[in-house]
């Protein structure tokens, strides 16, 4: 019984912990817009001197919204912060504003 308790108290922090890693604040810019779907394309903004090249592009991601009135307020080409978490897999948008 607690090794069982052990083990499923160690996925549960471990699931924490990769949903959290997505919650931080991130910046891109804004490639693709589906407001029927209610996805977004953020090209991610690398942060730091990675790769040598300040402020270059970074991974491409498509997310979900909570809620399609996010949307109404960007456009491609947009630079925006944001915050995504992942659930299942699916990375969902917390967080979207333009800068």
């Amino acid at each position: 019984m607690g090794t069982t308790k052990f083990i499923l108290a160690g996925a549960a922090a471990i699931s924490m912990l990769a949903s959290s890693a997505f919650a931080d604040d991130l910046t891109g810019m804004v490639t693709r817009i589906d407001r029927l779907n209610s996805t977004i394309s953020i090209q991610q903004t690398q942060k730091g001197t990675v790769g040598g090249s300040a402020g270059g592009a970074g991974a491409l991601q498509e997310y979900k919204t909570k809620d399609a009135a996010m949307l109404d307020a960007v456009h491609a080409g947009d630079k925006v912060s944001y915050s995504a978490t992942d659930n299942n897999g699916t990375g969902t948008l917390t967080k979207l504003q333009k800068q």
